[in-house]
Protein backbone atom coordinates (compact mmCIF):
# COMPACT_ATOMS: atom_id res chain seq x y z
CA UNK A 1 0.00 0.00 0.00
CA UNK A 2 1.34 3.42 -0.95
CA UNK A 3 0.63 6.27 1.43
CA UNK A 4 0.80 9.97 0.62
CA UNK A 5 0.51 13.22 2.50
CA UNK A 6 -2.38 15.53 1.60
CA UNK A 7 0.11 17.55 -0.48
CA UNK A 8 0.59 14.50 -2.69
CA UNK A 9 4.08 13.80 -1.37
CA UNK A 10 4.68 10.02 -1.33
CA UNK A 11 5.75 8.51 1.99
CA UNK A 12 8.77 6.30 1.39
CA UNK A 13 9.04 4.86 4.90
CA UNK A 14 6.39 2.56 6.37
CA UNK A 15 3.16 4.25 7.42
CA UNK A 16 3.90 2.99 10.95
CA UNK A 17 7.24 4.85 11.02
CA UNK A 18 5.60 7.96 9.56
CA UNK A 19 2.77 7.98 12.12
CA UNK A 20 5.24 7.43 14.96
CA UNK A 21 7.38 10.34 13.74
CA UNK A 22 4.26 12.54 13.59
CA UNK A 23 3.15 11.51 17.11
CA UNK A 24 6.58 12.32 18.54
CA UNK A 25 6.74 15.67 16.72
CA UNK A 26 3.20 16.73 17.69
CA UNK A 27 3.44 15.64 21.35
CA UNK A 28 6.81 17.43 21.67
CA UNK A 29 4.97 20.53 20.45
CA UNK A 30 2.44 20.06 23.26
CA UNK A 31 -0.50 18.69 21.27
CA UNK A 32 -2.81 15.91 22.43
CA UNK A 33 -3.63 13.72 19.44
CA UNK A 34 -6.50 11.53 18.34
CA UNK A 35 -6.42 9.33 15.24
CA UNK A 36 -9.46 8.74 13.03
CA UNK A 37 -9.35 6.23 10.20
CA UNK A 38 -11.92 5.99 7.44
CA UNK A 39 -12.42 4.77 3.89
CA UNK A 40 -14.71 5.99 1.15
CA UNK A 41 -15.29 4.72 -2.36
CA UNK A 42 -16.76 5.92 -5.62
CA UNK A 43 -17.89 3.81 -8.56
CA UNK A 44 -16.51 5.32 -11.78
CA UNK A 45 -17.69 3.38 -14.82
CA UNK A 46 -15.97 -0.02 -14.85
CA UNK A 47 -13.93 0.48 -11.67
CA UNK A 48 -14.31 1.50 -8.04
CA UNK A 49 -11.90 3.97 -6.48
CA UNK A 50 -11.18 3.49 -2.74
CA UNK A 51 -9.45 6.05 -0.52
CA UNK A 52 -8.39 5.27 3.04
CA UNK A 53 -7.26 8.10 5.32
CA UNK A 54 -5.45 8.28 8.63
CA UNK A 55 -6.41 11.62 10.17
CA UNK A 56 -4.30 12.90 13.07
CA UNK A 57 -6.28 15.49 15.01
CA UNK A 58 -4.56 17.97 17.29
CA UNK A 59 -6.96 18.76 20.11
CA UNK A 60 -8.38 22.24 19.29
CA UNK A 61 -5.66 22.83 16.65
CA UNK A 62 -6.78 21.20 13.39
CA UNK A 63 -5.07 18.18 11.99
CA UNK A 64 -3.48 16.48 9.01
CA UNK A 65 -3.89 13.23 7.14
CA UNK A 66 -2.27 10.45 5.18
CA UNK A 67 -4.04 8.91 2.20
CA UNK A 68 -3.87 5.59 0.41
CA UNK A 69 -5.84 5.02 -2.79
CA UNK A 70 -6.71 1.80 -4.59
CA UNK A 71 -8.78 0.95 -7.63
CA UNK A 72 -10.60 -2.31 -8.37
CA UNK A 73 -12.57 -3.56 -11.35
CA UNK A 74 -14.39 -6.07 -9.14
CA UNK A 75 -18.17 -5.66 -9.44
CA UNK A 76 -19.99 -5.37 -6.11
CA UNK A 77 -23.27 -4.24 -4.62
CA UNK A 78 -23.53 -1.30 -2.24
CA UNK A 79 -23.51 -3.44 0.93
CA UNK A 80 -20.41 -5.35 -0.21
CA UNK A 81 -18.68 -2.06 -1.11
CA UNK A 82 -19.53 -0.52 2.31
CA UNK A 83 -18.16 -3.60 4.11
CA UNK A 84 -15.01 -3.52 1.95
CA UNK A 85 -14.53 0.12 2.98
CA UNK A 86 -14.85 -0.94 6.63
CA UNK A 87 -12.41 -3.81 6.08
CA UNK A 88 -9.81 -1.44 4.60
CA UNK A 89 -10.22 0.91 7.57
CA UNK A 90 -9.92 -1.95 10.08
CA UNK A 91 -6.79 -3.32 8.37
CA UNK A 92 -5.24 0.14 8.59
CA UNK A 93 -6.33 0.62 12.22
CA UNK A 94 -5.00 -2.81 13.13
CA UNK A 95 -1.62 -2.03 11.55
CA UNK A 96 -1.07 1.04 13.78
CA UNK A 97 -3.13 0.36 16.94
CA UNK A 98 -0.23 -1.09 18.96
CA UNK A 99 1.80 2.04 18.24
CA UNK A 100 -1.11 4.25 19.31
CA UNK A 101 -1.44 2.26 22.56
CA UNK A 102 2.25 2.84 23.33
CA UNK A 103 1.78 6.61 22.98
CA UNK A 104 -1.71 6.62 24.55
CA UNK A 105 -3.38 8.08 21.42
CA UNK A 106 -7.13 7.45 21.04
CA UNK A 107 -8.31 5.79 17.84
CA UNK A 108 -11.68 5.90 16.09
CA UNK A 109 -12.74 3.97 13.00
CA UNK A 110 -15.18 5.95 10.87
CA UNK A 111 -17.64 4.24 8.51
CA UNK A 112 -19.22 6.17 5.64
CA UNK A 113 -22.55 4.56 6.48
CA UNK A 114 -25.73 6.45 7.18
CA UNK A 115 -27.59 5.76 10.41
CA UNK A 116 -30.83 6.80 8.66
CA UNK A 117 -32.59 3.64 7.32
CA UNK A 118 -33.84 5.49 4.22
CA UNK A 119 -30.28 5.60 2.82
CA UNK A 120 -28.94 2.63 0.83
CA UNK A 121 -25.69 2.48 2.81
CA UNK A 122 -27.71 1.78 5.99
CA UNK A 123 -28.04 -1.89 4.91
CA UNK A 124 -24.43 -2.42 6.01
CA UNK A 125 -24.65 -0.54 9.33
CA UNK A 126 -25.19 -3.43 11.77
CA UNK A 127 -22.53 -5.64 10.23
CA UNK A 128 -20.02 -2.81 9.94
CA UNK A 129 -20.62 -1.72 13.52
CA UNK A 130 -20.31 -5.30 14.78
CA UNK A 131 -17.11 -5.82 12.78
CA UNK A 132 -15.45 -2.65 14.08
CA UNK A 133 -16.58 -3.06 17.70
CA UNK A 134 -15.61 -6.76 17.79
CA UNK A 135 -12.07 -5.73 16.83
CA UNK A 136 -12.05 -3.49 19.91
CA UNK A 137 -12.17 -0.18 18.04
CA UNK A 138 -14.38 2.85 18.69
CA UNK A 139 -16.95 3.16 15.90
CA UNK A 140 -18.42 6.31 14.36
CA UNK A 141 -21.01 6.44 11.57
CA UNK A 142 -22.48 9.43 9.73
CA UNK A 143 -22.80 12.24 10.69
CA UNK A 144 -19.82 11.84 13.09
CA UNK A 145 -17.72 9.85 10.62
CA UNK A 146 -15.88 12.80 9.09
CA UNK A 147 -12.71 10.78 8.29
CA UNK A 148 -14.63 8.69 5.77
CA UNK A 149 -17.49 10.98 4.75
CA UNK A 150 -15.44 14.20 4.39
CA UNK A 151 -11.70 13.49 4.26
CA UNK A 152 -11.65 10.23 2.27
CA UNK A 153 -14.63 11.43 0.22
CA UNK A 154 -12.57 14.35 -1.12
CA UNK A 155 -9.96 11.90 -2.43
CA UNK A 156 -12.38 9.80 -4.53
CA UNK A 157 -14.40 12.63 -6.12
Amino acid sequence: MTWKKFSGEVIHSSILAEVEKAILRETENGFKLKVCIGTDSQVKGSYTDFATVIVLLREHHGGFMYISQEKTTQKMGIKERMLLEVQKSIETAYSICDLLDIYDVDLEVHADINTNPSFKSNKALNEAMGYILSMGFIFKAKPEAFASSTCADKMVH
